[in-house]
């Protein structure tokens, strides 16, 4: 059995969730925009399933439910844009920094938001996006807390490390991808394991390095880049960009600090905004225009670009509504009714 909502009726229940574990109102719409957006999209591993582990993080005092982000906005900084997240999460900082990151960048021609002190614990393209409807192209990273071993290792030292893209498409969706430097989101891997379900083979090592497609096995070992050598490679220069060089932690400062693989790390993110048009002024033809022949000569060899499948979920649910189960339709009532006394 399942039950649909419109949108905006799920994004005032999970809200609703948020609040009554005593989240202020700034974290809390900023929280529901991020999560409703996942399940818009289809993207079940960054969906109503993360509210949960929002809510332990919460109640064991690892993130800031009542943070008011502080924008730190100094012409002095140049094309630096900094909030201080305050403790809380990196949703709420980000929304209270674009509008600036936007005018900096088309003042300038690029800028940066550094958000430091934050905890992240969803999928990068909501900023992605939110950075391309302003007609701006966008690439944001993280680190995440240390669960990944760099290629030819046997423990975790990397984070996941997302990374994620953006180029804006006028009238149409814009081309952005967000993946994880880790042959998989370790979201993902909890969510076989909820299943009963084995990991595919290349995914994950257990404690002894051995490979295994033991989902329980995976999350007390290792998960590994991917491409090998590649995905380590990025992943580590996430560490570099977007822990060491705005002065936050690292992968393996972030699970020092947080103690546990079991609730959302604490750490930075990075947004590097970009004008295509400063970028391009003075040359030949306009930016969006080649960008098109590109984009429409990849979809004329009939490939996919990325993307593509979430935002045709997305259009579905724009017209139809948001379908849960009903075990994930009795989750929100339950921590809906119990607030933090329904999680460990």
């Amino acid at each position: 059995m399942t039950t649909t909502f419109p949108i905006t009726t799920l994004q005032k229940r999970v809200e609703a969730i948020f609040r009554n574990a005593g989240i202020n109102d700034v974290q809390s719409a900023a929280l529901a925009r991020v999560i409703v957006a996942g399940e818009r999209d289809a993207c079940k591993s960054h969906g109503v399933y993360r509210i949960e582990g929002i809510l332990r993080t919460v109640k064991a005092g690892k993130v800031r439910g009542d943070a008011l982000p502080v924008l730190d906005d100094a012409p002095a900084h140049g094309a630096i844009v900094r909030v201080d997240a305050a403790g809380g999460f990196s949703s709420a900082a980000f929304e209270l920094g674009l509008p600036t990151l936007v005018a900096r960048t088309r003042d300038l021609g690029l800028a940066a938001l550094v958000v430091n002190d934050c905890t992240h614990f969803s999928a990068l393209w909501p900023e992605v996006e939110a950075v391309t409807e302003h007609g701006l192209a966008a690439l944001v990273m993280c680190p995440s807390y240390a669960s990944v071993a760099p290629a030819g290792g046997i423990r975790p030292l990397l984070g996941t490390n997302p990374l994620a893209f953006g180029w804006p498409r006028p009238g149409r969706t814009p081309y952005v991808f967000d993946f994880a430097t880790s042959v998989t989101a370790r979201g993902e891997i909890e969510l076989h394991r909820r299943a009963g379900k084995p990991l595919p083979e290349g995914w994950a090592i257990d404690e002894t390095g051995a490979a295994t497609t033991d989902p329980a096995a995976a999350l007390a070992g290792a998960m590994l880049p991917f491409g090998g050598h590649k995905g380590s490679a990025i992943g580590t220069m996430i560490e570099l960009l977007a822990g060491v060089m705005i002065g936050d932690l690292t992968s393996p400062e972030a699970l020092e600090d947080l103690g546990t693989t079991t609730l959302a790390p604490r750490h930075g993110e990075l947004i590097l905004a970009f004008s295509p048009e400063r970028f391009a002024a003075g040359r030949a033809g306009n930016p969006f225009d080649r960008a098109e022949t590109l984009l429409l000569a990849i979809i004329g060899q009939g490939a996919r670009l990325p993307s593509a499948r979430r935002f045709a979920a997305r259009a579905q649910s724009e017209a139809e509504g948001i379908t849960l189960s009903a075990a994930e339709v009795a989750l929100l009532d339950r921590l809906l009714k119990r607030g933090l006394d329904a999680v460990s």
